[in-house]
């Protein structure tokens, strides 16, 4: 019994060993081909680790954070770029010497930088005197000169502003510039190669063209750099018994066309009158001309002779018929 019972236990083991060597063979074999396989898979094991590079390096970089609504902000500082505004305005100002305001808004205008680019003046009493000028001023003293001007001469009737922002068109404009410049010299350079007289000649036709756009892209640009430059400030200065009319309180409709045809009416009134008051003068220059001559036509009327009618003469004699 002892015998078997070792027989027994010896089997067990040994089967056991041949488990045992069986698994390490698989496992061997596992590793041998893990081993052969990895020099295919050697370039994406390294893309994969590059790959994990640059999002470890990406988790480094700051987030962007987010805003209340769900969107991103993004950390990029962008360059904010200079508006290019035109200012224009207007202002109507009563003053008690209009001649006297003129020359203060001169001044004033003057020290701030600005000029003065039109002038109309109109006399015709020290109480009904009107003038209207138009002034340069730089826009950064812009409001103070409205400020002065509105405060200072007289008072204030009413004032327009309005603004116009030419940043895209001047940036066109610029753009536009660079590109026929550019395309200039180009053609510049081919008319150097141009070997026969035709290609000469439609070369300059081409040249001739892009320089007239080429000079009035650069009158578009030098006229809004002006407008840009300068703001407009239009100034009506009026005496102080002138009236103003507002083109806005003006009634529409049937009594606005009421009122337009008995001013026409008038206005052709006047003129008339002054036509006939300038004609008066003549005709009483001329009356004794005139006199004279329908004188002398009656006078040579009256003595201009009678014809005599001559006397009937006998009928005529019977014909050889009539025999």
């Amino acid at each position: 019994m002892r015998r078997i019972r070792y027989g027994i236990a010896l089997a067990t083991a040994c089967s056991a060993l041949l488990l045992a060597g069986c698994g390490g063979g698989g496992s061997r074999s596992d590793v041998l081909t893990s081993d052969a396989g990895s020099g295919a898979a050697a370039p994406a094991v390294a893309s994969a680790a590059s790959a994990e590079a640059q999002e470890q390096d990406a988790s480094k970089q700051p987030r962007p954070e987010r805003q209340d609504s769900g969107g991103l902000v993004s950390n990029v500082k962008l360059a904010q770029q200079d508006r290019q505004v035109i200012y224009t305005g207007s202002m109507t100002v009563r003053a008690k010497q209009v001649t006297a305001a003129v020359q203060q808004a001169k001044q004033i205008v003057t020290s701030a930088g600005g000029y003065l680019s039109k002038e109309e003046t109109s006399s015709a009493s020290d109480t009904e005197d009107t003038a209207m000028l138009e002034f340069k001023v730089p826009p950064d003293k812009y409001a103070e000169v409205l400020a002065r001007l509105g405060k200072d001469l007289g008072k204030q009737l009413s004032m327009n502003q309005g603004t116009q922002d030419v940043t895209m068109r001047m940036a066109d404009v610029n753009s536009r510039l660079k590109s026929a410049q550019q395309s200039l010299d180009s053609l510049r350079t081919l008319l150097k190669k141009a070997d026969t007289i035709g290609q000469v000649l439609q070369v300059e036709r081409e040249i001739s063209t892009r320089e007239a756009d080429l000079e009035s892209l650069q009158a578009q640009q030098k006229e809004l750099a002006t407008q840009v430059a300068m703001a407009t400030l239009t100034l009506r200065l009026v005496g102080p018994v002138t009236e103003v009319q507002d083109p806005e309180e003006e009634p529409a409709g049937f009594l606005g066309g009421l009122k337009a045809g008995w001013t026409a009416l008038v206005s052709f009134t006047k003129v008339a009158l002054t036509v006939l008051g300038a004609l008066v003068p003549w005709l009483v220059a001329s009356l004794p001309l005139i006199a004279l001559i329908i004188y002398l036509a009656r006078r040579n009327r009256v003595r201009r002779p009678r014809v005599p009618a001559p006397p009937p003469g006998p009928g005529p004699g019977p014909g050889p018929e009539a025999a």
